[in-house]
Parts: C-alpha cells; sequence; structure tokens
C-alpha cells in the first residue's frame, strides 16, 4: 500500500455495474522525498507535508473527502478486498489516514 492525499473527484457518465456503489477520486502519492523533507522542516505535520507524485484515479467506497490522506492499494492487490467478486479496478482506497507516525530509528533507516 502507498499513501496518497485526495485532491480531487471523477464523475463518469457510464460505469461498470458491478462500481456503481463508490466514486472515483484523485489521488497525489507521497514520495519518500516528501517525508525526508517534511522531517528536514521538523515534523509530519499534515500542513507541512506535500504530495509531489503523479495522480491516479482511484476507486473509492469510504466516501473520502477532498484533502484527505488516504491508503491505497495498485494492480492485482486492489481487487482483493472484493474476492470472490471481481470488480474491474486497478487502486483501490482502501483507508483513511487520520495521523501518521514514524519513529526516529526508521527514519533514519530511510536516509
Amino acid at each position: 500500500m502507498r499513501i496518497g492525499k485526495v485532491i480531487g473527484t471523477v464523475t463518469p457518465n457510464r460505469i461498470h455495474p458491478l462500481l456503481q456503489a463508490g466514486q472515483f477520486k484523485i489521488v497525489r502519492p507521497f514520495t519518500w522525498k516528501d517525508f525526508k523533507a517534511a522531517h528536514a522542516e521538523g515534523g509530519l505535520s499534515k500542513a507541512s507535508l506535500v504530495p509531489t507524485g503523479e495522480e491516479i484515479v482511484a476507486y473509492d467506497e469510504l466516501s473520502v473527502g477532498v484533502g484527505e490522506w488516504v491508503a491505497f492499494s495498485e494492480g492485482a492487490e486492489a481487487a482483493m478486498p472484493f474476492y470472490p467478486d471481481l470488480k474491474p479496478v486497478d487502486v483501490y482506497a482502501g483507508a483513511i489516514i487520520d495521523t501518521l507516525e514514524i519513529s526516529e530509528a526508521d527514519f533514519q533507516s530511510l536516509l
């Protein structure tokens, strides 16, 4: 799973019948450089962290709002929460993130 920030909503004019229960959100992923930059500035607050990854569209059944952080899966893993149903999704927003904590030891191992 990766972490990203919801920056918008996609409204399709037609949708596959198996996807009618959800919405599509535009998500900008965080990169390790984003976390390093925020850590260098003094913390990982939501205000100080700005995602710089390339935007993707994620299927959302959680009703995530614009500006919220999500954990999302990609590829075959994105469809696994719906097994045994076969939903045609490639990116799935599976969790809303309220807080994120990374220990100093873990952070140093990333640097």
